[in-house]
């Protein structure tokens, strides 16, 4: 049994990570952690057991309550770390420091140039007691059933890509619960919910791209606001070229209001594969379909389960590497920078 702290009391932290932790039968939880007081007794008292989950902030100060002294609990080993975007880095090189194995949420930093230089320090990174803490990151789309189903299916029908597209419309309505948190109504980071949100269906893309064998590698797009509360923008439109020459279409909006939709597209040489988090739709070339429906599911328990075996194993799963997330986060801002620079060019690969 790993004893682990929540850090982070937002949305996710509250609605998916604590109960994806407490669900998890090798975890318990230790001591959660907010910037301020209200904000991590109110997480606490969330948990199955408030009663044994300690309280540390920052505001107000009080001796013995800061994040530093909860990474000095030599009985936590592990930090599930769920805080804003351009907080993460710092509060990871804390973590890992103090021998804390870390799971942190997507994306793995809040630009490329940042996750490159926090993946080296890691990869560096030498302790007194020996040995090195595991970090991977969350990136819930990659233990969705409905898509490793999907990708299973682009494996199974074989041949070779011929073509792929991602569709993701919607909107973000005025009152909606992540808007409404202050650094995503005001952000800091790039892209907006471009980046916070968009990158969970470039991982999806990458996902099944890899399991038909192939990669991004370039991207050209434009980018567009369309909906002036969520700057800097909101909408992309991009063309892209696989490691194998093929190219497909990738769209993501989030200021579409009349549009919803979420669909992935995988075209082989000997069948489709199409996919949304509810549904699969395989066609292969014999003309035979197939659908299968799956309830909704963030895939956040799977992950957290996913992190606490590799505790307990002593080794982390490749879906989970800052390298894969890294992955993703040169897509995104890939297509940010080709949208800032007019449809330019721009390589993805790692």
């Amino acid at each position: 049994m790993a004893s682990i702290a929540l850090l982070g009391a937002g949305i996710f932290a509250r609605e998916e990570h604590l109960p994806a932790i407490e669900a998890a039968p090798t975890l318990s939880l230790k001591a959660v952690y907010s910037r301020s007081r209200s904000s991590a007794e109110a997480l606490a008292s969330a948990s199955r057991s408030p009663s044994t989950v300690a309280i540390y902030f920052d505001s107000p100060a009080i001796p013995g309550k800061s994040l530093d002294d909860l990474l000095q609990r030599t009985d936590i080993a592990a930090v599930d770390v769920v805080l804003p975007i351009l907080q993460q880095p710092d509060v990871i090189r804390k973590a890992l420091q103090a021998g804390k194995h870390v799971l942190s949420e997507k994306p793995v930093a809040g630009d490329v140039k940042g996750a490159r230089e926090l993946i080296a320090w890691y990869g560096g990174l030498q302790l007194q007691q020996g040995g090195r803490p595991l970090w991977g990151v969350a990136e819930n789309w990659r233990y969705m059933e409905s898509l490793r189903y999907a990708g299973e299916k682009v494996k199974e029908i074989g041949g070779e890509l011929v073509t792929f597209s991602l569709s993701k419309y919607g909107s973000i309505a005025v009152g909606n619960k992540y808007l409404e948190t202050a650094w995503r109504k005001t952000p800091s980071h790039q892209g907006g919910f471009l980046l916070d949100g968009g990158v969970h269906f470039v991982a999806g893309l990458r996902y099944l791209l890899a399991a038909a064998g192939d990669e991004l590698v370039q991207v050209s797009g434009y980018s567009t606001l369309l909906d002036p509360k969520l700057v800097p923008v909101d909408t992309v439109h991009a063309a892209a070229t696989t490691k194998g020459g093929r190219s497909g279409t990738v769209a993501i909006s989030f200021g579409t209001a009349h549009k919803n939709e979420t669909e992935l597209e995988i075209v082989m040489t000997k069948g489709v594969v199409g996919w949304n988090p509810t549904e699969a739709r395989i066609r292969t070339g014999t003309g035979e379909e197939e659908k299968k429906a799956f309830a909704y599911s963030s895939g956040v328990v799977a992950e957290v389960a996913a992190f606490a075996k590799a505790i307990e194993e002593g080794k982390l799963k490749a879906l989970q590497s800052p390298e894969e997330a890294l992955g993703d986060l040169l897509v995104l801002q890939g297509l940010l920078e080709s949208g800032a620079g007019g449809a330019a060019v721009t390589a993805v690969g790692l």
